[in-house]
């Protein structure tokens, strides 16, 4: 082999991508046919009722007025429909919508050019909106508020700024971590919504609309299976029902039933709460390798072979909304949820490990003690705060 090929194996940084999950709520290459799915009206855009009632509220009344919606942000966990509900508010007030992305921006005349070509009543939309940087952010500012937009020509001393006035347009934002929003920008937009994760009775309205369009039947404990298996999550839910389609098929007679549900998520090593194998490999380890924990991030990335960021912003958050796992200062912990969906008896110092139940026994101690009236406030204001750590430390 000569010299440019043994550098080329051996020295050069490979991008090594973690195979794709059925159930990570990310869009992936494979979802773009998610788009001939999406409902285009309110009536077809199944959950999240109480947005959609102001929302449709907010758009009759500036339609009525003959102005522009005010600005929007909507954030929440990925494959909710932020996207989705874009459309339909462009849709709703007969506006054309133009669809970008915070990282696709990347300079200030960039923005500009996207701002200049709107018309009256346009929607703009901004995909992950916290990932814009510092410099086209600013130019946000005036034209959210005031409709205008300041360049500069030139350069050197001969430098000028000019102000060109924008058409009253609709800004969308979505983002998965509000938080990360700079408070300038957030105070700017004039309704902010977060998108929550749908019930199941929600999902199943998704599904069975959406296998009329894939013109798939499907009854209804297949329904009701299926529904149950999606993190409460459309995107998944659509994921699922493509595939299900497929066992339908091949392995049945065509409809979708419990037989087939069953069959197919069990091939895909879907179990009944929507965990896949990488997150029952988690729980797995973290009981019989930690015995529960707690057990740092890092040690649980290096054990199951995964990125630690994938662990932090894919499996544990669903895990955490079971309740199979909890952050403490000492780390992540599994709890009796947990143990018990592995088919597992939690070890006798259990609850000593979690530190809750023995430091509540402690102060019920301390109560029945001939302790003074101040020391007893002393260690309450003490498992107060301790609690709260617990609930919000991020090891």
């Amino acid at each position: 082999m000569n010299d440019s090929g043994f550098y080329s194996i051996f020295n050069q940084d490979y991008d090594l991508e973690q195979e794709p999950r059925l159930v990570d709520r990310e869009m992936r290459s494979d979802d773009t046919f998610e788009g001939a799915l999406r409902p285009k009206s309110f009536e077809h855009f199944y959950g999240q009722q109480k947005i959609k009632e102001n929302l449709q509220i907010f758009i009759e009344a500036a339609k009525s007025r003959n102005e522009a919606l005010d600005h929007i942000l909507l954030y929440g966990p990925p494959g909710l429909g932020k996207t989705t509900l874009a459309g339909i508010i462009a849709k709703n007030m007969n506006a054309d919508i133009r669809i970008t992305s915070g990282p696709a921006i990347e300079r200030q005349g960039d923005l500009v050019a996207l701002l200049t070509n709107l018309q009256e009543h346009d929607v703009l939309f901004i995909d992950e909106i916290h990932r814009l940087n510092f410099q086209v952010e600013e130019i946000l500012y005036p034209a959210m508020e005031d409709y205008v937009v300041d360049i500069i020509i030139g350069k050197g001393p001969s430098a000028r700024s000019i102000r060109l006035d924008l058409p009253h347009f609709t800004l969308i934002g979505a983002t998965t971590r509000a938080g990360l929003l700079s408070a300038p920008l957030r105070d700017r937009f004039g309704m902010v919504h977060r998108l929550e994760l749908y019930e199941p009775e929600e999902v199943a309205q998704i599904i069975k609309h959406n296998a009329e369009l894939l013109n798939v039947g499907i009854d209804t404990q297949g329904l009701t299976m299926l529904s149950t298996r999606c993190r409460g999550t459309p995107r998944i839910a659509i994921r699922l029902l493509r595939r299900m389609r497929d066992f339908a098929q091949v392995k049945g007679q065509g409809v979708i039933d419990a037989e087939v549900v069953e069959v197919g998520l069990k091939a895909l090593e879907i179990d009944s709460q929507g965990l896949d194998n990488t997150d029952r490999n988690l729980l797995s380890v973290m009981a019989k390798s930690f015995h529960g924990g707690p057990v740092g991030l890092d040690t649980l990335a290096a054990m199951t072979g995964e990125d630690p960021k994938t662990i932090e912003d894919v499996c544990e958050p669903y895990l955490m909304q079971l309740g199979f796992v909890a952050k403490t200062p000492r780390g992540r912990i599994l709890m009796e949820q947990g143990w018990c969906h592995l088919g597992l008896t939690p070890p006798a110092d259990f609850s000593v490990k979690s530190g809750t139940s023995s430091i509540v026994e402690n102060i019920k101690n301390d109560f029945t003690g001939n302790k003074s009236e101040k020391n007893i406030k002393t260690e309450s204001t003490e498992f107060t705060q301790l609690s709260f750590d617990q609930l919000e430390s991020d090891d």
